[in-house]
């Protein structure tokens, strides 16, 4: 399953640049106006635009890529059943047709999924793309040498959880039916209402078996999007793309195909990407980042200037910033405490920590704050922006500690303003007035990573954080509080290790759901059900804030992916 303090970074910044989605993640004007962004002039095609990025595009193969909603760099070679929505906040948290007709027909349980593929859709050398390709591509993604991508498909497919791809097997899955070369059926052990989004992955893409070279696949796949890789070096550090002929704008209503060529360079420091992209000179003028935030000294520069601050895009990802609390250690088994410690938080000075109100948006909910979540407003432990340390104390007082009482905060070195020592110190200093003399432990990236994602090791108390793998409550609420998804020999995500059967009946009640804005007023419910046991103390809501190229065109920025959609870009 995901790694929060990995995968969900990777959605939120590389996957949605390939998180992430951004995890991810983390882009356009401050209120996502694409018409006004870079200027008023029409887009045009032509010109190169060129991609200035931190983290390297690595195994560009879509069996092995974890991304949300088909990824950005990604999507531009890569077409999937269903993509996100190209458009501007709200309205992109949708899920669109891609390659098939509609998002998918279920039958009347949700456990068996149709699609028809459109007319005309062809590979970069002309040959046709059909559902065999498809079916192909899945299988493919079962294969160890080819791991990485999402893991959903092990276990929703029916008789897929020890299947271990074509190369080993020849017979392929029996659950993914390919009746005609337009229709593909997919067979699922329990109903998924939310399958249309699963759909977005890149495990999704079409793979034309004579063309699959395996590991080397990712040197040059078979692009079935507007753009073709024509170099892959070093591991995806340096990809440029160019124009695929074959791909048809009557086939693909999400995607522009504006620039003639795109130049993804990769291996940056993130101060010198800022510099360039502040700076516009050169190449850099028609420039993006996809994986680059500004950080707080940055950004008051940026702000100061007028021109500069008309290119700084703004953008919000489905990710939470929070306390956990493990319920099987003293003092954290006795509701009382973590009451109090919920009362005793000042989200101000967290939000502070995290870089200010421009780059973390306080929060009470687990939910993010985005409408596709169903995100249901609720503060079960209201204290205001500074805390109310009196009401923590007395709740200490009930809980047996009238003198106080002293824990140890679990956090990451990682200089990541999420779970990171400023975060951990901000809150060291909040409870301090509660009377919780907190402890720092502060654990290199890997070592925290393994501490809290083990049963066996994880503390009472300590920072994590999750990002959504598409804009959705259940792939946010389901691996940390369903019961069923407790790990106990592995990594393991349910930090409060609950095990509610109300809860557990109730995912699934959801999971059923094909209407997926009722599901959403259930996952809102839900969350603010949960909310209650105090098993988590929810801190902010992370802002992305990143600068574009003074000839860009074209910006926009969906609540899906809260980044610059690459696809949509022109330059001057």
């Amino acid at each position: 399953m995901r790694q929060p303090s990995v995968i969900a970074r990777r959605v939120a910044a590389a996957s949605v640049s390939l998180v992430v989605a951004a995890g991810a993640v983390a882009c356009g004007p401050e209120d996502n106006d694409a018409k006004s962004a870079g200027g008023d002039s029409t887009p045009h095609k032509g010109g190169t635009l060129t991609v200035l990025n931190s983290n390297p595009q690595q195994d560009f193969d879509p069996a092995r890529l974890y991304t949300s909603g088909g990824g950005n760099v990604p999507s531009l070679v890569f077409r999937t059943l269903t993509t996100r929505n190209r458009e501007n906040g709200e309205a992109g948290a949708k899920v669109v047709p891609d390659l098939a007709t509609d998002t998918g027909r279920p039958n009347k349980d949700a456990t068996v999924w149709t699609y028809t593929l459109k007319e005309g859709l062809k590979y970069e050398d002309g040959s046709p793309i059909t559902t065999a390709d498809i079916k192909y591509g899945i299988e493919r993604s079962f294969a160890p040498e080819l791991s990485g991508g999402a893991p959903y498909l092990r276990d929703w497919l029916v008789g897929a959880a020890d299947y271990q791809g074509p190369y080993k097997d020849k017979k392929g899955l029996a659950a993914i039916e390919t009746p005609d070369a337009r229709t593909i059926v997919f067979h699922l052990n329990k109903p998924e209402g939310e399958f249309p989004y699963l759909a977005t992955q890149t495990q999704f893409t079409p793979v034309p078996e004579a063309k699959d070279t395996g590991t080397k696949y990712e040197q040059h796949p078979v692009s079935s999007g507007p753009y073709k890789v024509v170099t892959n070096e070093n591991d995806g550090e340096r990809l440029v793309l160019e124009r695929n002929t074959h791909w048809s704008a009557s086939t693909d209503a999400e995607r522009k195909g504006y620039p003639d060529k795109i130049d993804v360079r990769s291996g940056l420091d993130s101060s010198v990407i800022n510099q360039r992209l502040s700076a516009s000179q050169g190449t850099d003028a028609a420039a993006v980042t996809t994986d680059t935030n500004l950080g707080p000294a940055e950004l008051a520069k940026v702000s100061g200037d007028k021109e500069l601050a008309a290119r700084v895009g703004t953008g919000h990802f489905g990710y939470t910033n929070y306390i956990a609390f493990n319920p099987k250690v003293k003092p954290f088994d006795n509701a009382k405490v973590r009451q109090a410690i919920s009362y005793a938080i000042d989200r101000s000075s967290v939000v502070n920590a995290a870089g200010g109100s421009a780059l973390a948006e306080p929060a009470t909910t687990f939910l993010p704050n985005q409408k596709s979540f169903g995100y249901t407003e609720y503060d079960h432990f209201p204290a205001g922006d500074a805390g109310d340390a009196a009401k923590a104390k007395e709740l200490l007082k009930e809980a047996g500690y009238a003198k106080g009482l002293t824990v140890t905060l679990t956090h990451s070195n990682a200089k990541d303003f999420e779970t990171s020592p400023e975060i951990a110190t901000a809150i060291q200093d909040a409870l301090k007035k509660a009377g919780i003399t907190v402890k720092l432990q502060g654990l290199e990236e890997n070592d925290y990573s393994d501490k809290i994602h083990s049963v066996r090791t994880e503390p009472g108390f300590f920072l994590a954080h999750w990002g959504a793998d598409w804009p959705s409550g259940g792939p946010f609420l389901a691996p940390i509080f369903d019961g069923r998804q407790i790990v106990k020999d592995g990594a393991n995500f349910n930090t409060g290790l609950l095990d509610d059967e109300s809860v557990n009946t109730e995912i699934d009640a959801i999971n059923k759901l094909t209407d997926l804005d009722a599901a959403a007023k259930r996952w809102g419910a839900l969350d603010k059900k949960i909310g209650e046991q105090a098993l988590t103390v929810p801190l902010f809501h992370p802002v992305y804030k990143r600068l574009y190229g003074k000839d860009i065109k074209n910006v926009v920025i969906s609540d899906w992916t809260g980044v610059l959609d690459i696809s949509q870009v022109a330059v001057k």
